[in-house]
């Protein structure tokens, strides 16, 4: 485990948000919930100091790295129009003094709004492709273009959740530990699976007992899981520790009863979610992930899936500029 943990901390990343991001105890949030509720935190990563926040500055600050070590020129990566992970990567490489490419599926609306607008803006070049499953190919072929002209792309993919992605937000979980609050449960929205997986390596590594529950805004439990499990493996061998030490004896938590209709698209309990956060905490949640995440919590304290004397933290993961598009 020591060694694991060393071997964490030494791991090459650059600096995009160089502080820690606070804990809000939710005292308003949980009255309204009524007496069964738990002790409710929210971990403020909308408020992380780079590109507008979210959770994936915490991946990207490790990913850059690795691409710089590559010598990279041009970043290359994918999500749908409204992706928080295209706007932290086309920030990263305004910050880094990288090319960023971003193929992207979806129609644009005029106006441009949301995250799209904060790509461009940021000066990346979109690559629009019709449909989700064109994503990679599209990326393939930009790459091979780009190294046709003498370029050095790297490719980050979808959702940046990769092993280090994965591991840069692992380290986060340091600023847990230095709180001094011991959750005993954390809930987040959960996607491509890197944030999930870091979180579960992250709290075995320092020591934090708490269960990791994913809400998905996206995929079905199984697939996610299995994801998850791929993050894991590919992280601890990196590390040169066993899985067992990243896992320690949790089991992974995932949770795809509030995805709805589909990826994106709002349901009565995430609208629910953003007005009672908005107007019991003045906190804003994003329609994508976040809104979802909280609805499952909010779903979990009325059905009595938690006790009042736990602590529960919501890790409130960004994604607010797509509130506006």
């Amino acid at each position: 485990m020591a060694t694991a943990l060393a071997a964490l901390m030494s791991l090459p990343s650059v600096t995009l948000a160089a502080h820690a991001t606070p804990i809000d105890e939710l005292t308003r949030l949980r009255a309204a919930l009524g007496p069964r509720c738990p002790g409710l935190f929210m971990k403020r990563d909308d408020l992380l100091s780079f590109a507008q926040g979210g959770n994936k500055v915490r991946k990207m600050q490790f990913v850059a790295a690795e691409a710089l070590a590559q010598t990279a020129d041009t970043l290359i990566t994918c999500g749908g129009l409204q992706s928080n992970h295209a706007r932290v990567t086309a920030a990263a490489g305004a910050a880094l003094g990288l090319g960023v490419t971003l193929v992207l599926n979806g129609t644009p609306e005029d106006p441009v709004t949301g995250n799209l607008r904060l790509d461009r803006l940021f000066g990346a070049t979109i690559h629009p492709v019709a449909r989700r499953e064109d994503r990679d190919p599209a990326m393939a072929a930009v790459a091979a273009d780009l190294k046709a002209a003498g370029r050095r792309p790297y490719v980050v993919p979808l959702g940046a959740s990769t092993p280090t992605g994965a591991l840069g937000f692992a380290r986060g979980i340091t600023e847990i530990s230095a709180s001094g609050l011991k959750p005993d449960i954390i809930i987040h929205s959960t996607s491509s699976g890197g944030t999930q997986a870091g979180m579960i390596a992250g709290c075995a590594l320092f020591g934090l007992g708490a269960r990791v529950i994913g809400i998905s805004a996206d995929e079905s439990t199984a697939a996610l899981e299995a994801v998850v499990r791929e993050l894991l493996a590919a992280m601890a061998e990196r590390l040169g520790a066993r899985l067992s030490s990243l896992t320690g004896d949790r089991v992974i938590e995932i949770d795809d009863r509030f995805v709805g209709p589909g990826y994106g698209i709002p349901t009565a309990e995430s609208a629910e979610a953003i007005e009672i956060v908005a107007r019991r905490e003045g906190i804003v949640l994003d329609p994508v992930y976040t809104a979802k995440a909280m609805a499952g919590l909010i779903a979990g304290v009325r059905e009595g899936e938690f006790s009042s004397d736990q602590k529960v933290l919501f890790w409130h993961t960004g994604g607010v500029p797509g509130y506006f598009a």
